[in-house]
């Protein structure tokens, strides 16, 4: 909610600020003195997936740190306002943070105008103010009306005022020259590399032209640019999105010439690419509880077992991506007792395959079982880095020169432990983590409350305007659509029809 002071517990979770917390679960649940928030709450945040959180509380007002005892018994009940309106809403049950709060997620496939009924319940009893009253219009995800006051809509998200690292990408960029990049990319970077889309953003419209033979993955590009169109009108821009792994402007802002500010999904050290949040979280955050499993939200409630019931050893599943995995499967042999390591699936080393063995899949969900997690990049940075900050376990991240789009908030020794690029300390990290078990659990809970709040869905949407609004103020002219251009619609079946209340009177107001 709005202007809400939040508070840490020590094995909690953001909750509003409310008595100490409660180590001692034998207490019973009390729905009144329990608390809902978060912008699921809202009905202005039209997000793919809404959601909010429940932290459980005693009749004392005390927050529980851990799952309360017996059946959890907290369930919702979300319908339209109005008995003339239908709106299908998809409602799985809470899931559970085993740290005395939940997780509510909810998607709409239809947009209702009077309001939502949001009713959250404890057995048979009102959680906290419910039921909430979401005044309407509330619309789904695929309703196009994008809020005209940029600053209204992030008010609404509670977006924050700075992020680090878009101040720090922009900072060899104090103006954008568009003629130089329309003459210099298509010749020179399209070609080398072959994965560079050409997007203008004219209106509220989204056009691009591909360059390069390489550019499927603009379908990540295109779906998120729509869903953020629909929400808020995005300023005029016109820009280039790498698309393919490696970051590809490595020039200085002292060379001659200098950068040019290409964006990517990955950065590194040695380049001077803009950063978005990468493909992988972006196109999860789209399909929560639809086409997709391991997402941003869905990893919260499948964390695996209790920190003390966990298996005392270091986890490795992954594609051959990188030499260093295989040196992972070696040590693991060698070290059994300290580290499970498996290739999943051979294509850069393959002649390796017949010495080191293939392990089977694993299910995400089931890497939460070991203690201690193995991050070692891939191709460029290992996209699975923030949903293991999201588990329960303590991360061991291999030292790297390529980051994500939240990396910058992070700390060694404070949110994972660092591990040497050689990996040769890692069984050393291993058994530190072993023999200083409190720490090693501290860690592993300060990174899973940092990544909570750093990656919430509703904080990429927020990333994304921060960098088209940076983008677009540094212009040095005004974006066109060039040749080649076409129009990347918006979806135009049933699924997507609703009244917006910003385009045409609604027909009762005429």
């Amino acid at each position: 909610v709005s202007g809400t002071v939040w508070d840490h517990c020590p094995l909690g979770a953001l909750i509003p600020a409310a008595a100490p917390c409660s180590t001692q679960p034998e207490a019973a649940v009390s729905a009144e003195r329990s608390a809902a928030w978060g912008p699921g709450l809202e009905a202005a945040a039209a997000l793919p997936v809404r959601y909010f959180f429940i932290q459980a509380a005693s009749a004392a007002g005390r927050n529980f740190s851990r799952s309360p005892p017996g059946a959890t018994l907290f369930r919702v009940a979300i319908q339209a306002l109005s008995p003339k309106e239908t709106s299908r809403i998809y409602t799985p049950k809470p899931l559970d943070r085993n740290d005395g709060t939940f997780l509510v997620r909810y998607r709409m496939y239809g947009s209702v105008r009077k309001g939502l009924k949001i009713e959250v319940l404890f057995g048979d009893k009102h959680v906290a103010r419910s039921p909430y009253i979401l005044k309407g219009p509330v619309y789904h995800e695929y309703c196009d009306c994008p809020e005209e006051d940029p600053g209204t809509w992030q008010d609404t998200l509670s977006c924050p005022p700075q992020e680090p690292q878009i101040a720090e990408d922009f900072t060899s960029f104090p103006t954008i020259d568009l003629q130089r990049m329309l003459r210099e990319i298509p010749t020179k970077i399209s070609h080398t590399r072959g994965a560079m889309v050409h997007y203008t953003v004219l209106n509220n419209r989204v056009y691009r032209r591909a360059l390069g033979k390489y550019t499927d993955f603009k379908m990540f590009s295109d779906e998120m640019l729509l869903s953020l169109a629909r929400k808020v009108h995005l300023p005029d821009v016109e820009f280039y999105l790498n698309v393919g792994d490696w970051p590809v402007e490595h020039r200085k802002a002292n060379d001659t010439p200098g950068p040019i500010p290409v964006l990517s999904w990955c950065g590194s050290v040695e380049s001077r690419d803009i950063v978005l949040p990468t493909y992988d979280v972006t196109h999860s955050t789209l399909e929560t509880l639809r086409g997709v499993t391991n997402d941003l939200l869905s990893i919260q409630g499948n964390t695996g077992p209790s920190w003390e019931n966990k298996t005392e050893r270091a986890l490795f599943r992954g594609r051959d991506s990188r030499e260093e995995r295989l040196h992972l499967v070696k040590l693991s042999k060698e070290n059994p007792e300290l580290l499970d390591a498996g290739i999943t699936g051979y294509f850069f080393f393959r002649e390796k395959e017949k010495e080191l063995g293939k392990a089977q899949l694993m299910g995400f969900f089931d890497f939460f079982k070991y203690k201690y997690q193995v991050n070692v990049d891939g191709t460029v940075a290992a996209y699975r880095f923030p949903y293991l900050l999201l588990g329960d376990s303590l991360v061991l991240k291999q030292a790297s020169q390529y980051y994500e789009h939240f990396y910058a908030e992070l700390e060694p020794w404070k949110h994972y432990v660092p591990v040497k690029r050689s990996l040769e300390d890692l069984l050393d990290k291993i058994k530190w983590a072993k023999e200083n078990d409190e720490e090693a659990r501290k860690i592993a809970k300060e990174g899973q409350l940092t990544a909570r709040e750093l990656l919430q869905p509703h904080r990429l949407y927020c990333y994304y305007y921060k960098v088209f609004q940076t983008y677009a103020e540094r212009q040095a002219s005004k974006p066109e659509i060039r040749e080649g251009m076409e129009l990347v619609a918006q979806p135009g079946d049933v699924d997507a029809a609703c009244s917006c209340h910003r385009k045409t009177p609604l027909r009762e107001d005429l």
